[in-house]
C-alpha cells in the first residue's frame, strides 16, 4: 500500500510493539520523532510566509483580509471559551481528582519541565515577541506568530505596489510551488516519525502511568470524543458537510498528529489539503498559521479539567468565582504554544502559578500521563482548526462547497468555480489517499 496513512498506521503499530517486546531499543527511537519534528518545523515558516503572501496579494479588496482575520478571532475566542466551560463542568461533575489526598508538601516539582523555567510570559511579553527584530528575521526564526505579522505586512505591500511588485509576487508564487514540493519530500518520512515517538512512549511510560491516574486518561478521552461528536460534528452539519468525511480526509494528517503530539508537524499537510477541499487561499493562509496559536480546543479542555483535577487531589475546593478567573487566565497565558509538544503542559504550569490557589507541586501527579493527555489535545487542535477554516470560508463566500461535498463522498470533484483546475499538490484526487 501506498497511501500514505497507511504507512503511518504501519509504522505506529511496529513502533507499539517495539516499546512493548523491546523496551531498551524502543527508547532508543526517540532520535528518529526528534528528526521528523525538526524536518517540518524547518518548513513550516516558508509555508506560512508564501501562502499568507501570495494569498493577500492577490487579493481584489484588502478589506477582506481584515474581515476574515476579525472572524477568525471570534469563532477562536468562542470555543475556546466553549471548550473550557465543558472542562470545568466535566470535572465538576465526576471529580476526577477527589479521593486521592495528596499532600502536596509530599511532592516534587522540581525538575518538572516547564516548572524551573519560571513560567509563562506576561501578556505585554507575548505581545512583544510577535515583533521581530528584523523584517527578514522573522521568516528564519521559530515563531509562527512573527512570521504570520510579517508575511500579512508583505502581502499587503505587494497588493498594494501594483504592477511595479508583480515580478516578486510572481517569485513568491514559485517558491511556493518549491516549498509544497519540500513539503511532499519531507512527509514521506511520518512513518518512520511515528514508529519513534510511539516506540519511545510505550517504552517509557508503558502501562504504570495509565494505572496511576487511568480515571483522568479515560475521562478526558471520552470528554474529547464527545466534543467532537457533538461540537464540532455540530457545526460541520451546519455546514451541510460530512465531519467523519473531513476526518477521512485529512486521516493522514490526524495520524502523524496523534503520533508526534504536535500540531506544527502537519500545518503545511492541512494547508494544502484545505486548499484542495475548496476553502480560498486567503482565508487559510490567514485562519490556519492563526487557529494553530489561537484555537487550541484541546488544550482548553485539558487546562480546565487538569487544573481542578489537581485542586481535588491535594484537597483544595475552588468555588466557581475561582474557577471562572482561572478561565480568564488561562484565555491568556494558553496562546502561542500550539506546535509545542506538551505545550499545554507549561502553560498549565504557568496559570497555576498566576492563579496560587493550586500548589505548583502538584503537576507531578499528572507529569506521568501528560503524553497520553496530549493526544486528545493535538487531535482536537487539528482538526478544529480545519472546521474553523471552512467555517470562515462559507462566512466569506470563499468556500466551494460542491467540490468539498465532492472530495468528502469520495468522489472525483469538478473543477473549481473559477473555470481554472487545480494542478500539482493541489490536486483533490492526490490528496485522497
Amino acid at each position: 500500500m501506498r497511501e500514505l496513512w497507511f504507512q503511518v498506521v504501519v509504522g505506529a503499530v511496529l513502533g507499539i510493539a517495539v516499546g512493548v517486546l523491546f523496551p531498551g531499543f524502543g527508547a532508543a527511537m526517540k532520535p528518529l520523532n526528534d528528526w521528523f519534528i525538526a524536518l517540518v518545523t524547518m518548513i513550516v515558516i516558508p509555508v506560512v510566509f508564501c501562502v499568507v503572501t501570495t494569498g493577500i496579494a492577490a487579493m481584489d479588496d484588502l478589506r477582506k483580509a481584515g474581515r476574515i482575520g476579525i472572524k477568525a478571532i471570534g469563532y477562536f475566542i468562542v470555543f475556546s471559551l466553549v471548550s473550557m466551560v465543558i472542562g470545568l463542568v466535566v470535572a465538576n461533575v465526576f471529580h476526577p481528582g477527589a479521593g486521592m489526598n495528596i499532600n502536596p508538601a509530599t511532592l516534587d516539582a522540581g525538575h518538572i519541565p516547564g516548572v524551573s523555567g519560571g513560567g509563562h510570559a506576561s501578556f505585554t511579553d507575548f505581545v512583544s515577541s510577535l515583533i521581530p527584530e528584523s523584517l527578514f528575521g522573522a521568516l528564519t526564526g521559530d515563531n509562527i506568530l512573527s512570521a504570520l505579522l510579517v508575511s500579512i505586512l508583505f502581502g499587503v505591500a505587494l497588493n498594494v505596489s501594483g504592477e511595479r511588485a508583480q515580478i516578486l509576487t510572481q517569485g513568491i508564487g514559485a517558491l511556493s510551488e518549491v516549498v509544497f514540493r519540500i513539503v511532499s519530500w519531507v512527509m514521506r518520512l511520518a512513518p518512520i516519525g511515528t514508529f519513534g515517538a510511539l516506540a519511545t512512549v510505550v517504552s517509557t511510560y508503558g502501562a504504570a502511568s495509565l494505572q496511576q491516574l487511568g480515571y483522568l486518561v479515560v475521562l478526558f478521552t471520552a470528554t474529547c470524543v464527545v466534543y467532537i461528536l457533538v461540537v464540532l460534528g455540530t457545526i460541520m452539519r451546519a455546514c451541510r458537510l460530512s465531519l467523519f468525511g473531513l476526518m477521512r480526509f485529512l486521516r493522514a494528517e490526524l495520524l502523524v498528529a496523534l503520533s508526534t503530539c504536535s500540531s506544527e508537524a502537519v500545518l503545511p499537510q492541512v494547508v494544502q489539503k484545505l486548499e484542495a477541499l475548496g476553502v480560498g487561499r486567503p482565508v487559510v493562509g490567514i485562519t490556519i498559521p492563526a487557529g494553530f496559536s489561537f484555537n487550541l480546543d484541546g488544550s482548553a479542555i485539558y487546562l480546565t479539567m487538569a487544573s481542578l483535577f489537581l485542586a481535588q487531589a491535594v484537597g483544595i475546593d475552588l468555588s466557581w468565582q475561582q474557577q471562572l478567573t482561572m478561565v480568564g487566565i488561562m484565555m491568556l497565558t494558553s496562546k502561542g504554544t500550539a506546535g509545542i509538544a506538551g505545550g499545554a503542559f507549561i502553560v498549565l504550569a504557568s496559570s497555576i502559578t498566576a492563579i496560587g490557589h493550586v500548589p505548583l507541586a502538584a503537576l507531578a501527579l499528572i507529569v506521568g500521563v501528560d503524553r497520553l493527555l496530549n493526544e486528545g489535545r493535538v487531535f482536537i487542535n487539528v482538526l478544529g482548526n480545519a472546521v474553523a477554516a471552512i467555517v470562515v470560508g462559507k462566512w466569506e463566500k470563499d468556500f466551494d462547497v460542491t467540490r468539498a461535498r465532492a472530495v468528502l463522498r469520495m468522489r472525483p470533484a469538478p473543477a473549481p468555480s473559477s473555470g481554472k483546475p487545480l494542478s500539482g499538490p493541489h490536486r483533490a484526487g492526490k490528496w485522497l489517499s
